[in-house]
């Protein structure tokens, strides 16, 4: 059923905004999209770099997030439509 399915995407999302940093992140990605995880790393302040990939994985699993390659580097793009429909106030 489609509503259990937007159910379950919303969960998801909102648990994984309701961490601040994940939150910082996404808001970070908002106006600077296409960032690899070194840029995103220098916009936050003293987190680790194994915590900021733990972060981005869950950002990215949860579909806030995509990812794309380019040489040895990945970097992270917000999905603009999924955040208008269940979390509009990022995007702000």
């Amino acid at each position: 059923m489609k509503m259990d399915n937007d159910i379950k995407q919303a969960i998801g999302i909102f648990k994984a905004l309701g961490e601040e940093n994940r939150m910082k992140i996404t808001k970070i990605l908002v106006t600077e999209n296409n960032l690899c995880c070194t840029e995103i790393s220098r916009e936050l302040e003293s987190i680790a770099g194994s915590t900021l990939s733990h972060h981005l994985k869950i950002l990215t699993e949860c579909g806030i997030l995509s990812t794309y390659k380019d040489g040895t580097y990945k970097y992270y793009q917000v999905d603009h439509e999924l955040l208008k429909r269940f979390a509009p106030f990022v995007l702000e």
